[in-house]
């Protein structure tokens, strides 16, 4: 089994301990770091490059956000963010900069492990029921725009199949169902992903999956 080196970011010292006991307790993850401030997070991630960093939305000096935005844009992780509303502000702003996926700071300790996992094999669709309401509360609010406000003709450079993975996206399918869907290997559902991420010049799955919802596909 590969470790999956985690960078836990929280401003509150007891959360961010249950956190670290949390993950240090799993099998096959290490924590490998721990900030209280954006700016801490961002300057870890650049330090240790972690695979996953666990974020905050609301920390001093640097929010969430703003930290977010730098590591994606950096390459530095991918970025699980926590936040106590499930459809807020700081969610969407988390999207917009990339985040893989986003966790409430409710849940159980068994979901926060598959959670930080299922990030870590790039699938950050994860709670599919409260995503998909999600991704869709995220498209409403732009209609007619895709993400990043992209000209939507850029979907004529993918191929049929990478609409079709695009379409499952838009559904909240982890690589496991999308596979299953189409009828292909699972390696060959992460190339397609990663082909239609890098054409469409997203940053995340997430964002695939609103670009998908807001275009009907």
């Amino acid at each position: 089994m590969t470790t999956v080196r985690v960078l836990v970011a929280e401003d509150q010292a007891a959360v961010r301990a249950g956190l670290v006991l949390i993950l240090r307790s799993a099998a096959g993850i290490e924590v490998v770091g721990e900030a209280g401030d954006g700016e801490r997070a961002v300057a870890l991630a650049r330090e240790l490059r972690p695979d996953v960093v666990l974020m905050d939305v609301q920390m001093p000096r640097l929010d969430g956000v703003s930290a977010t935005r730098q590591v994606v844009a950096e390459g530095l992780a991918d970025v699980l963010v926590l936040t106590t509303f499930d459809l807020d502000e700081y969610v969407f702003g988390a999207l917009r900069a990339g985040a893989s996926g986003f966790l409430l700071k409710n849940t159980e300790a068994a979901g926060l492990v598959e959670a930080v996992r299922t990030v870590a094999r790039g699938e950050g669709l994860i709670a599919p029921a409260v995503t998909r309401r999600l991704i869709a509360e995220f498209a409403s609010v732009r209609p007619g725009r895709a993400a990043g406000g992209r000209d939507l003709s850029v979907l004529d450079g993918l191929t049929r199949r990478e609409r079709e993975v695009l379409s499952c996206l838009g559904e909240g399918l982890s690589n496991a169902e999308i596979a299953g869907r189409l009828a292909m290997a699972e390696a060959t559902v992460k190339t397609h992903v990663s082909r239609v991420l890098g054409k469409l010049g997203l940053r995340s799955r997430v964002q695939a999956a609103v670009l998908a919802q807001e275009l009907g596909i």
